[in-house]
């Protein structure tokens, strides 16, 4: 249980999250864990939170043994009368794991596939890819053209070709 209780401390803090839980990250338990029903709503998991059985009133946050604390209670009120409500709710605090909902995805659309397939791309852009799509790197941003790389413009088809027309 105490392995579950400091993957959701340090849930969205990075690797140095500390041992600490707060309002947040305890409800967040709740939610994930699937602990809310009628006899336990969200409500009820801020108000156990904040109870001073668990916490001092000027204490943000919980280490884990006032989150055994809050455990209790939370079995109190979720399994009214029942003798083993501590121990069924430890169980299922111990099977469960954070979870990352609504986080944004890759987007899967026709442009997107049309933009990052390298196979489709037309022109000079497809000389800086091999057959696998991987980048060649400055060799796929040489100029191909002898005399664009000596500083003509691209239509210049050579001395005394031009329209005699103008």
């Amino acid at each position: 249980m105490e392995e579950v209780f400091k993957s959701f401390c340090s849930f969205g803090a990075g690797k140095d999250g500390a041992a600490l839980m707060d309002n947040s990250k305890f409800a967040k338990l709740a939610r994930d864990l699937k602990l809310l029903d009628k006899k336990l709503t969200a409500t009820d998991v801020d108000i156990i939170f904040n109870r001073t059985e668990v916490k001092p009133k000027t204490e943000r946050k919980i280490n884990f043994k006032q989150f055994k604390a809050a455990v209790k209670l939370l079995a109190e009120k979720k399994y009214p009368g029942d003798a083993d409500g501590a121990s069924k709710l430890e169980e299922l605090i111990a099977a469960g794991k954070p979870t990352a909902k609504g986080a944004t995805k890759a987007a899967k659309g026709g442009a997107v596939d049309r933009l990052t397939d390298t196979s489709k791309y037309t022109g000079s852009h497809k000389e800086r890819f091999d057959e696998s799509g991987k980048g060649k790197g400055l060799d796929g941003r040489r100029e191909m053209d002898k005399k664009a790389s000596e500083g003509y413009v691209g239509g210049y088809q050579g001395m005394d070709t031009y329209d005699k027309s103008h």
